[in-house]
């Protein structure tokens, strides 16, 4: 008889290996983690022998059987051809005890009694450790390469729709009303003045309010995140409706409560009215002063802090008036979430016994450090392969950081599995004492929309100083997200191992819209302390750079120059489960 666990069929486990762990216990499998050999590193596991080593069956001396297995109790070699010959059985049933083998080229378990493949927990443990291991020791002081995990089409991907979308032109009516509220724009490459038909609906500037670049240069990336807009354009945040339910008026005078989502509500109304003068986000500043008031001041912001103190803003406000606590790495609790929020898996594993500990954080983007100095400079390779990036020669950074670092590889930095200090220890549950740890991080769900924060400010306590990074980064403007994925990341560290993996589903899910697209990256030129924001926004084929309320086209070299701080990618194709649920949802939004 056997049983179902989570819709898959759990076979009773083999009487002989209960036996054998009920006499012995893990110990013999931990042991034998020394005599695995994984050739070639990250490939599969074998018990370690010489190369000029050729293993034989204790009883007839023979090396090409189809199996040889090592009994565990005496690692006697012995064969098994089913399924009329076997030594191996022979071997078992002569010697109590001694039932349970290894697969010699497969470092697999095997009893010999029952003549078939048996599980065991703790032996699949110290094989996974041995690979982890050897291959993280093989890889020190250089860059991981992923391998990208073919998947096959999920079962599922039936019960999702891909959303269409129809490309809107202007009629003659709103061309008129372009050309009638458009001013000249600045074409930086080839020094020619656009014409207000060719621009991009919504691309409109900023105006900077007292060092408030910070502000403009997010906004402006916010306001071309295309779930983003197309939430806020379709009306999906009534202002006028949200502020008569929450009472923004009393007895005629304004109440002094805040809504940032009603305040980007009114900004994607105005900057998508088809008036081409620079807008003043004045009231959003004075709402986000009210949510962050230690941040209210005319001072130079950082543009991530007040990227996700924005969000929290409008995240706060809609768990507030619903009144009940909403998971952030569910992505169903507010359009900042639904947007923004993925969630990061981090796995601790016990570098004794192979347990790991598994807990899972939601984000709503990923920080990562830039690779070490590679001792090349970023500024005189790129300045030799296009003299048109000395337009934007300051874009670079300073002399003294040297070195190329590349987004890819930040990533893979960012989800290699890493030895923690022996100050560090983990404490394994199963072991009951603080032992050595491996740890490794990995993408459980990804967002619609990913922004990478480039870790450029670095702050030392030990020191007392603060300096900027100014080392140049590559980043592609496709990227594939499968290689960092919580499912590439254990197939790649299990094999085809028999392990349980936690919403299969979501995973699928997530190997389907893996490949993203960058639509928008925020730079920072300048000091620490007195620096400029400006922000590069691809739309219609183009890319034009929103300095505040100046707004120029430019070529894509200028951009591949630029000193990316935050950049945003967006998914390729964009999934959804369709539910009567989900329309009740947006029957009630339009009430």
């Amino acid at each position: 008889m056997s049983s179902k666990i989570s819709g898959r069929v759990s076979p009773q486990p083999c009487p002989h290996l209960l036996d054998f762990c009920s006499r012995n216990g893990s110990k013999p499998f931990r042991a034998l983690q020394d005599c695995i050999r994984v050739k070639p590193p990250g490939g599969r596991a074998a018990i370690r022998r010489e190369p000029f080593e050729v293993p034989r069956c204790g009883t007839c001396d023979e090396s090409s059987r189809p199996r040889l297995y090592a009994c565990v109790a005496c690692a006697a070699v012995f064969c098994h051809a089913p399924p009329l010959h076997s030594h191996a059985s022979a071997h078992a049933l002569s010697v109590p005890g001694h039932e349970i083998a290894v697969d010699v080229d497969r470092a697999e378990l095997f009893c010999c009694a029952c003549r078939d493949q048996v599980y065991d927990r703790d032996f699949d443990a110290a094989v996974v450790l041995a690979q982890t291991i050897t291959s993280t020791t093989s890889t020190s002081g250089s860059t991981v390469t992923q391998c990208k995990a073919t998947a096959s089409q999920p079962d599922n991907l039936r019960k999702r729709r891909r959303v269409d979308y129809s490309l809107w032109a202007p009629n003659s009516r709103e061309n008129a009303i372009i050309e009638n509220h458009s001013i000249p724009l600045h074409d930086a490459t080839n020094g020619s003045l656009i014409s207000s038909t060719e621009l991009p609906w919504g691309l409109r500037g900023l105006n900077n309010l007292g060092n408030t670049c910070f502000m403009n240069s997010v906004l402006q990336a916010l306001l071309h995140t295309p779930p983003l807009r197309n939430y806020f354009l379709s009306d999906r945040h009534n202002r006028f409706y949200c502020q008569q339910k929450n009472g923004a008026t009393l007895n005629g005078s304004k109440n002094s409560r805040f809504c940032l989502a009603c305040d980007m509500d009114a900004m994607f109304s105005a900057v998508f009215s088809g008036d081409r003068t620079p807008y003043s986000p004045a009231k959003f500043l004075h709402s986000w002063w009210q949510h962050a008031a230690n941040l209210a001041s005319y001072e130079q912001q950082d543009a991530h802090e007040f990227f996700i103190s924005m969000l929290d803003g409008i995240h706060e406000k809609v768990a507030k008036e619903k009144r009940k606590t909403h998971s952030p790495g569910t992505g169903d609790c507010c359009i900042a979430h639904r947007v923004f929020s993925g969630i990061l898996r981090s796995d601790v594993m016990c570098m004794a016994c192979g347990f790991t500990s598994t807990t899972y954080d939601p984000c709503l983007d990923i920080s990562l450090d830039l690779e070490p100095n590679q001792g090349v400079s970023g500024k005189s390779s790129l300045a030799k392969s296009n003299n048109s990036c000395n337009v934007e020669a300051d874009c670079m950074g300073s002399s003294q950081n040297c070195g190329i670092s590349t987004l890819k590889g930040c990533l893979e930095r960012f989800t290699r599995a890493e030895k923690l200090g022996s100050d560090q220890k983990f404490f394994c549950q199963k072991c009951q004492v603080r032992q050595e740890s491996l740890k490794q991080m990995s993408i459980r769900k990804l967002p619609l929309v990913s922004c990478f924060h480039i870790k450029r400010f670095e702050h030392s306590s030990i020191r007392r100083m603060s300096r900027k990074v100014d080392r140049y980064l590559q980043f592609p403007f496709s990227l594939d997200m499968a290689p960092y994925l919580s499912s590439s990341i254990l197939r790649s560290r299990f094999g085809n191992r028999i392990f349980p993996f936690d919403g299969d589903e979501q995973d699928a899910c997530n190997e389907v819209s893996s490949e993203f697209e960058l639509f928008a990256v925020v730079t920072h030129t300048g000091k620490l302390d007195a620096g400029h924001y400006v922000t590069y926004l691809r739309l219609s084929n183009h890319w034009y750079k929103c300095d505040d309320a100046w707004i120029t086209r430019v070529n894509e070299s200028i951009v591949l120059a630029a000193q990316g701080y935050m950049m945003f990618y967006v998914q390729k194709m964009l999934y959804y489960k369709a539910s009567e649920k989900q329309a009740a949802s947006w029957c009630d939004v339009r009430k």
